[in-house]
């Protein structure tokens, strides 16, 4: 593949499962975030940009993104997050659609609470404690 991506052996967070050959998002210290975005994007990767019934950023790019895949295996879905901040990377895959949702919540929370990004300004104390309509990716209506 190339610097961004590579295949790897994965355990799933959420079943435990072990995966194998499983695109997996890596370090990636070339270029930038925008770079980074486009690369990804050729191995069926997108960046989230927005999080929640209201659509609020969810990082600061292009220093800080999180990135989502959906992909499947013999048994079922398999959905990947990796996170992105100056080049340093982290991906985790999920065997479920819930799970991998809770992830991104937390990330948005994370972000929300440290500055990165505007959030809810009602936000509780904990990821954990979030409304559900704060969990949700971000789905806009046609324009009037």
């Amino acid at each position: 593949m190339n610097n961004a991506v590579t295949k790897m052996t994965v355990t799933t967070a959420d079943t435990g499962e072990t995966i194998h050959d499983v695109p997996v998002l890596v370090n990636y210290h070339v270029n930038d975030g925008y770079d980074w975005m486009d690369v990804i994007g050729e191995h069926g990767w997108v960046v989230i940009p927005s999080w929640g019934c209201d659509g609020w950023d969810l990082g600061q790019w292009p220093y800080v993104m999180v990135a989502g895949t959906r992909t499947a295996d013999c048994i079922g879905n398999l959905f990947g997050m990796a996170t992105y901040c100056e080049g340093d990377v982290r991906t985790t895959f999920f065997r479920t659609k819930a799970r991998f949702w809770s992830a991104l919540s937390e990330q948005a929370f994370y972000h929300w609470t440290n500055g990165q990004a505007q959030g809810p300004a009602d936000l509780p104390g904990t990821a954990a404690e979030m409304p559900g309509r704060y969990r949700i990716p971000c789905t806009l209506g046609d324009a009037a």
